[in-house]
């Protein structure tokens, strides 16, 4: 049986935003939670669904996979499958509310004060052609750091942190209300597990610092306005340690005085001559790599496009490229000399009848109502 639709699944458009994703799953979780429809199969399966969809949609490289390419980029006929690991994101809901810490390893993540760092996004103007063809370029990024001199610990060094008293370490402080055990986190350690006294005094004892970094960046060809390209690692510092985020760079592509591109198909506007576009003509036409010759055939009308294979954007995964399409504009001379009148003229006059779009159809209205 085929799969349905990843945003179909958790209800929600295309162009959802990340943490719009993230609540509709948790709506989805907690809906069709087995605890919550003890014996019924078919909440289980939407219930795991769910959870396939989210693994997906909510990371942001399979999510751009499954937008171009559908369920076989993101693990073959088969979909991404169940992962239970995604429930780690949510303790709060699983761990607490339904008791799923221990089962899914997320007990032992709040028992750790480390913490990864948040993604950050980096906006980047690029020109038309550097997005055609791809680009390196250095950018400059602010973010935070882990601290150097206490390696993120966020403690004097040479001092060591004791262990909280209230909650024993574990950072979280376990509440029994009626049939639901509820975790918070220890009000005196603030979850971290432990006290420091002598606080690293580069950082403030917040075991992170802010920075610019300048980073080289490679740009692929044939991206364009939207694309993102990701940087592991490359985002805010972990606090205690923790491992730091990712750096998504948000593309915007400038427009071209002469292309106008359609996915990766360029279009553009080439105008020629009355007598050119009558008797015919070999004209020279722009493209992305220089110019090219192009036959326009004796009586070319004005709108008529020309189709120039491979002369596109090169696809940003590397397989194939677009076209260039020319569409031939006929101007019209707005002075004339003598001369030029003259056979202009003449050539009226030796011009038959069913040449003169405007005459025949003149005639052909007197003839409709005479009969």
């Amino acid at each position: 049986m085929s799969k349905r639709d990843y945003y179909e699944v958790l209800g929600i458009s295309k162009s959802a935003s990340d943490q719009e994703i993230k609540s509709a799953y948790r709506r989805n979780a907690v809906k069709y939670h087995p605890d919550k429809n003890p014996g019924d199969r078919s909440a289980e399966e939407k219930f795991k669904e769910a959870a396939e969809a989210y693994s997906v949609l909510g990371d942001p490289q399979k999510r751009a996979q499954y937008d171009r390419f559908g369920h076989s980029s993101v693990g073959g006929s088969g979909g991404a499958g169940f992962d239970p690991t995604i429930f780690s994101e949510f303790g709060d809901i699983f761990g607490d509310f339904f008791g799923f810490g221990d089962l899914f390893g997320s007990s032992s993540r709040r028992q750790s004060s480390a913490r990864r760092g948040a993604d950050l996004r980096y906006d980047l103007q690029i020109d038309f052609m550097d997005a055609a063809f791809g680009i390196r370029t250095r950018i400059k990024v602010p973010r935070t750091e882990a601290c150097e001199p206490c390696q993120g610990s966020g403690v004097a060094p040479g001092s060591v942190p004791s262990t909280c008293p209230t909650c024993h370490g574990q950072g979280q402080m376990r509440y029994q209300q009626g049939f639901f055990s509820i975790s918070r986190p220890c009000h005196q350690c603030q979850g971290s597990g432990r006290l420091v006294k002598d606080r690293c005094a580069d950082c403030r004892g917040e075991g992170r610092i802010r920075r610019e970094r300048f980073l080289q960046v490679t740009i692929p060809a044939g991206v364009d306005t939207g694309s993102r390209v990701r940087y592991s690692g490359e985002g805010e510092g972990g606090l205690q340690g923790g491992p730091p985020g990712d750096l998504y760079v948000v593309l915007r592509v400038g427009d071209h005085e002469i292309f106008e591109r359609q996915e990766n198909d360029i279009h553009c506007r080439i105008p020629i001559s009355f007598t050119q576009a009558a008797l015919g003509a070999t004209i020279r036409v722009p493209t992305l790599e220089g110019e090219e010759t192009l036959s326009v055939p004796p009586g070319t009308q004005s709108g008529k496009v020309f189709r120039l294979r491979g002369k596109g954007i090169p696809g940003v995964n590397g397989r194939g490229r677009g076209d260039e399409f020319v569409s031939v504009n006929v101007v019209t001379p707005r002075k004339l000399n003598r001369d030029q009148r003259r056979l202009l003229e003449q050539l009226a006059d030796l011009t038959p009848v069913e040449n003169k779009p405007m005459e025949r159809g003149l005639f052909d209205r007197v003839k409709d109502i005479l009969g």
